[in-house]
């Protein structure tokens, strides 16, 4: 019996249906098609692939390629298994295990399990890590990050977000900059030369308001804080130490405020925050405030403030527990070890306005 390695062979299966390609998607005009009008491609890579070495001067209208491919343009469906290479435009969607490239427009739908980059687009950018372009008019989301100039409508990223100048909405799990912002950015650190609305804990901008205060409450917790954010929104993020306790003496605490009243030399502000008290050697003490305080203006630069506060507790430590006596609501768990209540505080501060 004779062996044919090749008949029995994958390289003769892949060659068997790559031939099937050809004749069911070309037949007798492989290579009469002229690249002026729209083809259907299929490939492995390039320039294994029915457009053989003219794919960089051709448009599709549906291409699959196994591995990767690459075309001028694109008008319909480009699917790949690692990556779409398009030169010039595409209009409709794009799949890619890796990556996909387009040299001047998006227009449409663009997947790829790590990164996407184009010249500019209309539609949405979808990347595992990241996607790039020089201008954006749709919805850019990426894993980690998402770099544009020119965005005028939605970034969301797991780590970052880079853009020129924005109308529309950033958000980021850590970070978003950009030069000049007409509407919002939303993460924990906003960066900008001229912000809209910034919600997070540190927001930086030429036209927005910095602070450095120092605060105490109702539990001789006293704080270091820094202030940050624009006409309405900013955020808070403070570090100090309490002083009844001898073992949950650190103390840390971070969140979100709101200018309601804007009047001269007086403001009424509310803030919703979060903080702990920690001795770093077991045990817990976590509490959530909101606080309504009053702002008077010494000076241009100088405010105190004070007001009420409603406070949520979560302690098992015996220092957590004797810091409130007198609660609106309480109740234990674990034997009494954990506690939970709420109760009526209060804070008061002075800060020093950039």
């Amino acid at each position: 019996m004779n062996f044919d390695p090749y008949k029995n062979s994958i390289l003769s299966i892949i060659l068997k249906i790559w031939t099937l390609f050809l004749i069911l998607f070309n037949g007798t005009n492989i290579y009469a098609q002229s690249s002026d009008h729209a083809k259907t491609n299929i490939g492995l890579v390039y320039p294994l692939s029915s457009n053989w070495t003219s794919a960089p001067r051709d448009t599709n209208s549906f291409s699959l390629n196994l591995i990767a491919g690459v075309s001028a343009a694109e008008r319909g469906i480009t699917i790949a298994g690692f990556s779409n290479i398009i030169h010039n435009d595409v209009r409709g969607l794009q799949v890619a295990g890796f990556s996909n490239h387009v040299g001047k427009n998006a227009d449409g739908t663009m997947v790829a399990g790590f990164l996407n980059t184009y010249g500019s687009g209309k539609g949405v950018s979808v990347a595992g890590f990241a996607n790039i372009a020089r201008s954006s008019s749709g919805a850019q989301i990426a894993g980690f990050l998402n770099k544009g100039g020119d965005v005028s409508s939605l970034q969301i990223a797991g780590f970052s977000n880079f853009a020129r100048n924005v109308k529309g909405v950033q958000i980021a799990g850590f970070m978003n900059v950009a030069k000049k912002v007409k509407g919002t950015q939303l993460s924990f650190i906003n960066v900008a030369d001229s912000a809209g609305t910034q919600i997070g804990i540190i927001n930086l901008a030429k036209n927005g308001e910095e602070s450095i205060g120092v605060t105490i409450d109702e539990n001789q917790t006293t704080l270091l804080t820094f202030r940050s954010g624009g006409k309405v929104m900013y955020g808070i993020l403070g570090v100090g130490y309490n002083f009844n306790n001898k073992r949950d003496k650190y103390a840390y605490e971070a969140g979100l405020g709101a200018h309601l009243l804007n009047i001269e030399s007086f403001r009424l502000n509310t803030e919703l925050v979060s903080g702990s008290l920690e001795s770093f050697k077991g045990g817990s003490y976590f509490k959530s405030t909101f606080r309504l305080l009053p702002a008077f203006k010494i000076t241009r630069s100088l405010e105190i403030f004070g007001g009420p506060s409603i406070n949520y507790v979560n302690t098992n430590t015996e220092e957590g527990r004797k810091l409130t006596t007198k609660y609106i609501s309480s109740w234990t768990r674990n034997n009494g070890r954990d506690l939970y209540g709420f109760y009526v505080g209060y804070t008061a501060g002075l800060q020093v306005i950039f």
